[in-house]
């Protein structure tokens, strides 16, 4: 809570982001609640999808989210014209490997075929998710949605070896 306002800053930051390291410690992690920390990015844009069709859920008359902030590529903004694709896989492929690993607690392997994706891809990620477990370590309070959100449910020594790294 800030003491001028009484009013509670949200970390902005998504479990997609989480799990690949895209959530920066003074932006998207600062705040006191991180309310989207359990959601997938695929998620938050099919949740912003839902309420510009009908505000009225929400309490209001108006799309309260720009049509052009849901329609532009995802972002860090940390460079000109930089889009998240550049380093990230499309979110509907990382959000699946996410789906299954993080949540399901799944083997590379069972990713790959379940997903059709290639192992070698499947495995990189899981390495990517593990070795950003320093960053969620100082994540806020994440309310857990889904079957295994990050945090307690979910916490990975630091400096273990991933199975098959170097």
């Amino acid at each position: 809570m800030t003491d001028a306002t009484g009013n509670l800053v949200l970390a902005t930051g998504n479990k997609s982001e989480l799990a690949a390291g895209y959530s920066t410690l003074y932006g998207d992690m600062c705040g006191a609640v991180a309310v989207l920390g359990d959601v997938l990015k695929t998620e938050v844009y099919a949740m912003a999808e839902a309420i510009n069709a009908d505000p009225s859920t929400i309490g209001l008359s108006i799309q309260p989210i720009p049509q052009a902030t849901i329609d532009r590529p995802p972002t860090a903004e940390l460079a000109r014209d930089q889009c998240d694709q550049d380093s990230l896989p499309p979110y509907e492929v990382l959000d699946a490997i996410i789906r299954q690993v993080v949540n399901e607690d799944q083997s590379a392997e069972v990713v790959a075929e379940r997903t059709g994706l290639d192992p070698d891809i499947v495995h990189h990620w899981m390495q990517v998710i593990d070795r950003n477990e320093f960053k969620r370590w100082q994540a806020t309070m994440i309310p857990k949605i889904s079957r295994r959100a990050f945090g307690r449910g979910r916490r990975w020594p630091l400096v273990a070896r991933s199975a098959g790294s170097d």
